[in-house]
């Protein structure tokens, strides 16, 4: 029997709880009110917002967010995926797939390069046959964190749809594009009443069957982020026919069993008993409200509170991500979710184990020992038999690899890039050079779903020539005293430089550097002698490591993602030519594409062309044409 008032919470969850009441009660008030005001008086706020910007930001904070500003706010205005693949010319695909349990799941489709919109693709015997992609979104998020950034070089979905491939998207239930079922209406409980479970026994392998029955594919390449990547390590662990449909596993930011977050009372409520956070956040939607804050506040004030946020719970400085992705990407960051999806994360930090949503929670002070008679069951992530490619970053709190690895099979293979946190693998200003080197050999080396030893062999000998190649040119931050070191092993493999832990500015490091008219001249790593291994992949050190783009020898550098040069907004700085001999756009010249975006079907939404943009024309109506 628990004692009596005191065994219900410890003292931490008495502060915890009480303080979230304050502010749980607070932001309910404002909400209530805002949705009470007219939409005059909202303009008049987001106005007013716009006005203490204006008046508490220096004139170089104003002259970096107009130069970005006509790119920033086209894909922050866009509506939806379909609108924001057509800014940059592709055509997208938008299904519906009704999983076992009921739910009607929206999935994405980006068959088409450019210029092939009228062609079958994976449709036929007389159609082009292309491998299939499939990639999964973090937690609170939908599809549309994978292509909302400022140029088409850095998206990766756009970068693998020109190499040939298939690439489908999913949605989990309850977010923008998965908020019904045939059984119940999303304002009741019962449809929130899901949790990573779900996500892990139906969503993902319902997609999954539906995808491979819709392309005439044996097998797919499943590429996750954050709770993307739990969803798979899940769902592979309960279906062993699975592993049989996806041929290559590669985790972005995995999340598996995060620590904890960094601020000590926000961890300790996390920490909490289930029955506290339903009582503060209710057994719906959590976080609903957060659509609301987007539409009163000045967007580079919404940037500054989001940033704000993700330093307070999980101590991101987000410097590796430009001010003009975070006003483009910010407000499609968020999506609704279930609040018992979260707290199931929550039980997973407390009792740090990958297990089920345990329904059958004990009070912390316990007189009793009937825990030793129960056990809830962990996901035996072990017994998966596809592929692992993990690749994380080494200042992201929410990953703590050595644990990830003992819980995963011998056979898994973990690459480290030092100085990224968790949101990087998204948005970060060179997440083309330290990220897709990484996921192109894994594709590239697994193609299908026998998972052979040659496959392996194939994929160890790609990785370790990325490697070796790839300090020729690097771009990262540098440490204070300028120096890093790099270390190649199967476990952990240093891909950048160290982490510039200087105080957070407004205007980001491309910026800087071009009001300054410098280029930091890439840094070279020391040769590291080690070697370790995971279970039978090894690999030895001694090569030169870095960024992954290559330099052929007696030429300028080019990229292995794209066949010619690298993006101008690199080359520009590699000229190191004064602010005053730039454009104001100089950054997105040779990076956006000149593009008519292609008609969409199915909906009225505006359509917005980049060339109307770059001319200073604004956002036009309509399919647009070249100038």
């Amino acid at each position: 029997m628990p004692v009596p008032f005191l065994g219900r919470l410890d003292v931490t969850e008495y502060v915890a709880l009480i303080g979230s009441f304050f502010l749980v009660g607070f932001e309910a008030l404002i909400r209530v009110l805002t949705l009470a005001l007219p939409n005059t008086l909202i303009t008049l706020f987001y106005r007013l917002s716009r006005r203490l910007f204006n008046r508490w930001t220096t004139p170089a904070q104003k002259r970096a967010e107009e130069r970005r500003q006509p790119v920033s706010e086209a894909v922050r205005n866009a509506s939806d995926f379909v609108d924001l693949c057509a800014l940059f010319g592709y055509t997208a695909e938008e299904h519906v797939v009704q999983t076992k349990d009921g739910y009607l799941l929206g999935l994405h489709r980006l068959a088409y390069k450019k210029g092939e919109e009228d062609t079958k693709v994976n449709r036929g015997p007389n159609s082009i046959k292309k491998r299939v992609v499939y990639l999964h979104h973090g937690l609170l998020m939908n599809s549309e964190v994978w292509v909302c950034l400022t140029d088409e070089q850095r998206c990766l979905p756009f970068v693998l749809v020109e190499r040939g491939f298939d690439v489908w998207f999913g949605n989990n239930r309850g977010n923008k594009y998965s908020k019904k079922s045939v059984h119940c209406s999303p304002m009741s409980q019962r449809f929130w009443n899901f949790s990573i479970d779900e996500f892990a026994f139906h969503d993902i392998p319902d997609s999954i069957s539906y995808i491979l029955e819709t392309t005439g594919q044996p097998s797919l390449s499943y590429i996750g982020f954050s709770q993307g990547t739990a969803q798979a390590f899940a769902s592979l662990s309960i279906h062993p026919k699975l592993n049989d449909q996806v041929n290559v596993f590669i985790a972005l930011a995995p999340a598996m069993s995060p620590a904890g977050l960094s601020n000590g009372i926000v961890d300790a409520l996390v920490k909490a008993s289930p029955q506290v956070l339903f009582l503060l956040f209710g057994r719906r939607s959590i976080l609903s409200s957060a659509t609301m804050w987007q539409s009163i506040l000045y967007p580079p004030i919404f940037a500054k509170l989001i940033d704000m946020g993700l330093s307070f719970l999980f101590n991101w400085k987000t410097q590796n991500i430009s001010t003009s992705q975070k006003l483009a990407a910010y407000p499609h960051l968020y999506s609704f979710t279930s609040t018992k999806s979260v707290v199931h994360w929550f039980q997973i930090i407390r009792t740090k184990s990958f297990q089920m949503f345990d329904d059958d929670v004990q009070p912390p002070l316990m007189l009793s020992t009937s825990s030793k008679y129960t056990k809830v069951a962990k996901y035996p992530t072990r017994n998966i038999k596809t592929p692992i490619v993990l690749v994380y970053g080494g200042i992201d709190s929410l990953v703590d690899i050595k644990v990830m690895l003992r819980e995963l099979p011998t056979q898994t293979v973990a690459t480290e890039i030092p100085h990224y946190e968790h949101l990087d693998f998204l948005w970060a200003r060179d997440v083309d050079a330290q990220v897709f080197q990484h996921v192109f050999d894994a594709l590239e080396s697994f193609t299908g779903a026998e998972h052979t030893k040659e496959e392996y062999e194939r994929y160890r000998s790609a990785r370790h020539v990325s490697l070796s190649a790839s300090n020729s040119l690097r771009r990262f931050k540098p440490s204070k005293n300028g120096d890093s070191t790099a270390v190649d092993s199967d476990v952990s493999t240093a891909v950048a430089g160290s982490v510039h832990d200087g105080e957070e500015q407004f205007i980001d490091a491309d910026e800087r550097q071009e009001r300054l008219g410098q280029v930091e001249a890439p840094h070279q790593a020391r040769e590291s002698p080690l070697t370790t291994s995971v279970g039978s992949l090894s690999s030895t050190s001694g090569s030169k490591l870095g960024g992954n783009i290559l330099r052929r020898p007696n030429s300028r550098p080019t990229s292995p993602m794209y066949s010619g040069s690298l993006d101008t907004r690199f080359e520009n700085a590699s000229r190191a030519e004064s602010p005053s001999d730039r454009s104001p756009d100089s950054e997105y010249v040779g990076a956006l594409p000149s593009v008519t975006p292609p008609k969409r079907t199915g909906t009225g939404a505006s359509q917005m062309s980049l060339n109307s943009l770059r001319a200073g024309k604004g956002i036009s109506l309509g399919a647009s044409e070249s100038p």
